[in-house]
């Protein structure tokens, strides 16, 4: 006798697809970070590491953002973001910490760092080989898994670097300071030599390599990747970033 089929029962639980939308998701599960979470590791675990790597589809193919369906602040939601401040990016021991100096009013408004058009930080991030293609601002949760982080100097955001006093860059060195030690990145590469020469209070400091280590972590200044900065041709960014790319490649 051939026994009957079993009918599953329509209040039991769901198992999720696979092949589900993106932003869909089983009910009753926390969604995992989004581009725009901070994106933390447990610090406190003496072997924690950013956990996993991007998967390949989402290295391999452009995010929302890229295709251009990323809307633009308004006017008044810039004006708005003034003074706010945005999540970090990291995890516990990434290979590299970027610092910046402080968000932007893009950033602010938007959540990404570097969010500005016609910053040059994601376009030199990959030519200078730390990404396989250059990614969105939008797309910045997918950087712990290629070992990179990013945080800023000063965390309220302004229209521009030079708004910030010395009072608050050398209160920003105090506090990345703390925030190395916590998190304990192999390098950390600060990207805006005056923003260092100030906080650190190092008048005489160059790009490149730097003598002394941070809280335990290798230091490299890079040229800010703000288009407001004509000293340095996207070119040229390029290769300040490939350059600690083979240093931090060479141990």
């Amino acid at each position: 006798m051939t026994s009957p089929r079993r009918t599953p029962d329509p209040t039991g639980p769901r198992p999720g697809r696979a092949d589900a939308p993106s932003g869909s998701r089983p009910k009753g599960r926390r969604p995992g970070p989004t581009p725009t979470e901070q994106t933390v590791a447990d610090p406190t675990s003496p072997t924690a590491r950013p956990t996993g790597r991007p998967s390949a589809a989402n290295l391999d193919r452009p995010g929302p953002g890229v295709r251009g369906q990323v809307g633009r602040p308004t006017r008044e939601e810039l004006a708005a973001a003034a003074d706010r401040t945005i999540p970090d990016v990291i995890a516990p021991g990434v290979d590299v910490l970027f610092v910046g100096i402080n968000p932007g009013l893009w950033s602010a408004a938007t959540g990404w760092h570097f969010a500005r058009p016609g910053n040059r930080f994601w376009p030199a991030l990959h030519r200078g080989g730390f990404t396989p293609r250059q990614l969105h601002p939008s797309e910045q949760g997918l950087l712990p898994g290629l070992g990179l982080g990013i945080t800023n100097m000063v965390a309220r955001a302004s229209a521009r670097a030079d708004e910030l006093t010395a009072a608050e860059l050398v209160a920003g060195a105090e506090t990345l300071v703390g925030k190395i030690a916590r998190y304990r990145p192999a390098w950390v590469a600060v990207v805006g030599v005056t923003a260092y020469r100030i906080g650190f209070d190092r008048p005489k400091a160059g790009f490149g390599p730097q003598p002394e280590l941070l809280a335990g972590a290798r230091l490299w200044v890079l040229p800010n990747p703000s288009g407001l900065n004509a000293h340095f041709t996207p070119e040229a960014l390029g290769a300040a970033f490939r350059e600690l790319r083979a240093a931090t490649a060479a141990g």
